[in-house]
């Protein structure tokens, strides 16, 4: 990545991890996909049960091959007859993997969800959620601006790698549609965790998921 464009995500990320720490979440920050694959596996014990939502910064970092191959009992619910009961077992998990939509630059994290699997197992269940976030995805202090990029870059875009027949798989924005196929149907705004240790946030100097 440009040198420039690194010091420019190194100082933002400092922001973003204080933001982050006001608000009873921890935050890390890594120069490099193989270091935030470090810093996550730090954070998973051996024999931790874990699962995800779908995440696609996590696979990119290199970390769900890594879960799946390690130590740790990965529930897959792609590999389980009964979709239902995987989305369920991921309410008792140790680590939930997830990634956001959009955050603030002061550390508020945006989700939105269409089944909802993921964004209720982000706000209740798993012991800890670890969020692997591409600095492509902070926007600024307002929560308006990170809502408008969930909706206008990550809705569209995830809707058209599902094959989805809405709206916005047409023409690339947000058009507040009640299509059957939206996957805007809850949104998850994270401003605080009353679990210290809970949440915990690696940001990582690259342009990572949608």
């Amino acid at each position: 990545m440009d040198p420039i464009i690194t010091k420019r995500n190194e100082l933002l990320a400092q922001k973003v991890i204080k933001g982050l720490a006001s608000r009873n979440m921890t935050g890390y920050y890594a120069a490099t996909k193989e270091e935030a694959l470090q810093i996550a596996l730090g954070l998973i014990d051996e024999g931790n049960s874990v699962t995800m939502g779908g995440a696609m910064s996590a696979h990119e970092i290199g970390l769900v091959d890594a879960v799946k191959e390690g130590p740790y009992n990965f529930i897959d619910r792609d590999a389980w007859e009964d979709k239902r009961a995987a989305m369920l077992a991921a309410y008792d998990a140790d680590v939930f993997l997830a990634s956001v939509n959009a955050m603030t630059d002061d550390g508020v994290l945006v989700n939105i969800d269409g089944n909802a699997n993921r964004v209720s197992a982000i706000a209740q269940g798993p012991k800890k959620v670890i969020f692997i976030v591409g600095m492509n995805k902070v926007c600024g202090s307002d929560v308006d601006s990170a809502i408008k990029r969930a909706r206008n870059v990550a809705a569209p875009t995830n809707a058209q790698r599902f094959g989805l027949s809405t709206p916005c798989t047409k023409t690339g924005a947000c058009a507040n549609c009640k299509s059957p196929d939206t996957i805007c149907c809850q949104f998850l705004i994270t401003r605080y965790s009353r679990h210290a240790g809970r949440i915990h946030v690696i940001l990582v100097n690259d342009n990572l998921g949608f």
